[in-house]
């Protein structure tokens, strides 16, 4: 690797570890976005590519804190040369989004005795995307709004069907939702004390994906959760990022008031991600880890991965 690119992956790194550390010391969370996007009829959603397409792992964290940041209400993003070819214009002095694109290449290079070795090299590049809010001239469906969403009531029961699907053991009562990993459970309190089924789903969809750790699941290693203060912030800042994907994935609003513990990890988050440029950008990528695995359990999971 050269220098150039070397250093090119460093900026990126810090870049964008920085922004996200500035809203967390703000004590913004930058994965929770308002849902109010005019062209979906308030329908909730990943940041979406121009075909439609959801952006997924750390991009969605990007995208969703440009929205915040900016007022965006659209959901959708694309490149200069895609609104062009759209026959469509961005508007003058807009800036856009920075995103990235991780990928591998194999390098073959000659070993000390001559022979041929293949290397694999990751390689992260970034790209800018502007939102639909500001480019002009897009063809009307962009613009329009889609066929009405369901009822809510609806969508709250899909979306228990959903984590029902995982096979993930649920037990309720008490006023604590936790993992347990010795019992391998989920608890819950009962639905009937949170203040909304959505924040229930929402607090439901965190404790699944504390879930997925076991090692016979993901194997993330959690033997240190409780005694590592780094380690605790590392899970607790994936698995928020997951869940705010699996909300946005099943058409539910997380909640937005932070629970009472929130303020701590949003100081421990910000010292770690500020201490390692790094840390976001696999947090992010176990998040996704995460949500594909969960997608993957239902009964009619798409064959088809999903782009980055």
């Amino acid at each position: 690797m050269s220098r150039k690119t070397k250093t090119t992956r460093i900026d990126i790194y810090a870049r964008i570890t920085d922004r996200i550390v500035a809203d967390l010391e703000n004590g913004v969370r930058p994965w929770i976005k308002p849902w109010s996007a005019c062209n979906m009829t308030g329908r909730v959603s990943r940041p979406l590519r121009h075909n439609g397409q959801a952006y997924t792992g750390l991009n969605v964290l990007l995208l969703w804190s440009e929205s915040v940041a900016y007022g965006f209400n659209s959901a959708t993003w694309m490149t200069l040369r895609q609104a062009n070819e759209l026959g469509a214009h961005v508007r003058k002095g807009e800036s856009g989004a920075s995103v990235v694109y991780a990928s591998r290449f194999t390098k073959t290079e000659s070993d000390l005795r001559g022979g041929e070795i293949e290397r694999d090299i990751p390689f992260m590049k970034a790209y800018t995307v502007f939102n639909c809010d500001q480019i002009e001239g897009l063809p009307d469906h962009y613009y329009c709004a889609p066929d009405a969403i369901a009822e809510p009531l609806e969508r709250i029961e899909h979306a228990d069907r959903f984590f029902d699907n995982t096979g993930a053991v649920v037990r309720y009562g008490g006023n604590q939702a936790y993992y347990s990993p010795p019992t391998d459970h989920v608890q819950l309190p009962e639905p009937a004390q949170f203040r909304d089924m959505a924040s229930f789903i929402a607090i439901r969809a965190h404790e699944t994906l504390h879930w997925t750790s076991a090692a016979h699941r993901l194997n993330r290693d959690l033997s240190r959760y409780h005694k590592d203060r780094r380690e605790r912030a590392f899970e607790e800042v994936l698995v928020e990022l997951g869940a705010a994907m699996i909300c946005a994935d099943l058409g539910i609003v997380p909640e937005l008031e932070p629970r009472p513990d929130h303020a701590a990890y949003i100081q421990s988050w910000a010292a770690i991600l500020g201490s390692d440029k790094r840390a976001i950008f696999q947090a992010a990528a176990h998040a996704q880890r995460a949500v594909a695995y969960l997608h993957d359990l239902q009964p009619q999971a798409a064959s088809e991965p999903e782009a980055a």
